[in-house]
């Protein structure tokens, strides 16, 4: 997943949870505008969150954002280098 999709997974989810409080549940179309203005975005977040992690339509903010906090430590971990 693109480092900008997982830095708006995590602002989204900590505002959710800011507002809302830590039993807050998100759906992955928080993190997008109601227009379909960018579908590959979309379908990018909908893979991570369907195919990558088997998620349920709605879970819990602090669930999403620590999983693409780890995503984000994993691809750092996992980058040569020479990068």
């Amino acid at each position: 997943m693109r480092t900008s999709l997982k830095q708006k997974i995590v602002a989204v989810c900590e505002e959710k949870i800011g507002e809302k409080g830590a039993n807050v549940g998100l759906s992955f179309y928080a993190f997008f505008s109601n227009r379909n203005d960018n579908p590959e975005l979309l379908m990018e977040a909908a893979t991570w969150w369907i195919q990558t992690h088997r998620l349920d339509h709605f879970e819990k903010a602090v669930k999403i954002k620590r999983l693409a906090e780890q995503e984000a430590d994993l691809t750092h971990a996992c980058m040569d280098p020479e990068d």
